[in-house]
């Protein structure tokens, strides 16, 4: 008996320790937000109830902030991202789930215009049709965001649509799960998008896009709708380019008329003429000069405003098609590339501003400025300029660089 209460006597001494240790700066910090950020909640219509039980026993969550740097549409590879995106498992999932909601789905695409794959799709990558699983508190999460770091514009205004949420649809923050980004329900929204285009799919008079896949389903097709969904086009295609391709064309913000595309020689992937289009076409090259090449079209630029990461929104096309019956990409991918580090990314930024191009802010995202510098410079240099971003062109970049220096 002694030596239990000995055991615990050391066990509440180090609970007591552990309760006394000082707070890290940015625990501190964090502490700082949730307690003045109260103001700002309230000044936009939050009740104090609902702040302070919707903020009550969160903590800053140091493995939110490492997912923060390290998302996978940005770390992966593409080819390797739709290895598991587009699966055969995937695609069969895709096409039963299609088949057990077509009533639903049919209703859903006759008033929103959205096909139902394209749908079902964004439902299989969001959370594997319903099955995935959200393992933190949103409010804990965005609060992680909004304290400090490169999601902080972001987040704030998503954790006053989360408290508005739970004000208006009497949620409670138990109910409220979601990933580490704020994102929830079966297709991954935005408290601020779920204000804004959330839709009662099944008609029961309650929006549970947790637990309803007609509420979610027909949500995302809301927001594809209000996104400029053109209903009846393609969002695009594979194609084949010729040889003498002038690279630095190849840009979805780049589009042409598809007869101007026709001009400089390139055709489908099966080798026949592209279809004749008044639609005006981009060429996307998701790997670069040595991968597949893709026409895009205001359909792909639709599901980019969805998720903004390419490699995402080549995904969700990629998958519909083949839940449609289509078939796979023919073209093959350049897997002995690597894909740059965060680290990389950042050193390649930082290269590109030594030799005097403008990418905007040093942030390991290679975004639209970065890859117009990247062309710039290969063009300059005699390179394909597809803007791709490699660990030989980060050489040659970080040289150039070094003995400007």
């Amino acid at each position: 008996m002694g030596k239990v209460l000995t055991r615990l006597a050391a066990a509440f001494v180090g609970l007591a320790l552990m309760a006394a240790a000082p707070l890290s700066s940015q625990d501190r910090k964090f502490q700082d937000f949730v307690r003045d950020f109260r103001a700002v909640a309230l000044a936009q219509g939050i009740k104090p109830a609902t702040y302070d039980l919707a903020m009550a026993n969160i903590a800053r969550n140091p493995r939110i902030e490492t997912l923060n740097l390290n998302q996978p549409e940005f770390a992966r590879a593409v080819w390797s991202y739709l290895d598991s995106a587009v699966s055969d498992k995937r695609v069969a999932d895709g096409r039963a789930g299609l088949a057990a909601n077509l009533q639903t789905l049919n209703a859903i695409e006759a008033k929103y215009g959205v096909p139902k794959e394209v749908l079902v799709s964004i439902w299989g990558n969001e959370s594997d049709f319903g099955h995935g699983h959200e393992p933190f508190n949103m409010f804990e999460a965005l609060a992680t965001l909004a304290y400090d770091g490169p999601r902080a514009d972001y987040a704030k205004p998503e954790l006053i649509a989360a408290l508005k949420m739970m004000q208006q649809q009497h949620y409670t923050p138990q109910q409220m799960t979601a990933s580490w980004a704020g994102a929830f329900g079966q297709t991954q929204f935005t408290p601020t998008t779920f204000l804004a285009h959330a839709a009662d799919g099944d008609g029961d008079g309650v929006i549970d896009l947790w637990h309803s896949a007609a509420d979610a389903l027909a949500s995302t097709a809301n927001v594809l709708a209000d996104a400029g969904w053109e209903r009846g086009n393609v969002w695009g295609y594979e194609v084949a380019l010729p040889r003498d391709f002038p690279y630095e064309l190849a840009d979805p913000d780049q589009a042409k008329p598809v007869a101007e595309w026709k001009k400089l020689g390139i055709r489908t992937i099966a080798g026949n003429a592209l279809p004749s289009s008044d639609e005006p076409g981009a060429v996307f090259l998701p790997a670069g000069a040595r991968g597949p090449a893709f026409m895009v079209f205001d359909n792909f630029k639709v599901v980019l405003k969805y998720n903004n990461a390419t490699s995402y929104a080549l995904a969700v096309c990629l998958l519909a098609d083949r839940i449609r019956g289509l078939g796979p990409v023919v073209s093959s991918w350049p897997r002995d590339e690597q894909t740059l580090t965060r680290e990389e990314r950042v050193a390649f930024q930082t290269y590109l501003t030594t030799l005097g191009y403008d990418i905007g802010t040093i942030d390991g995202v290679l975004g639209r400025k970065a890859r117009t510098a990247t062309r710039a410079w290969q063009k300059a240099h005699a390179l394909p300029a597809d803007g791709f971003p490699t660990e030989d062109l980060l050489t040659r970049i970080a040289v150039e660089a070094q003995g400007k220096k």
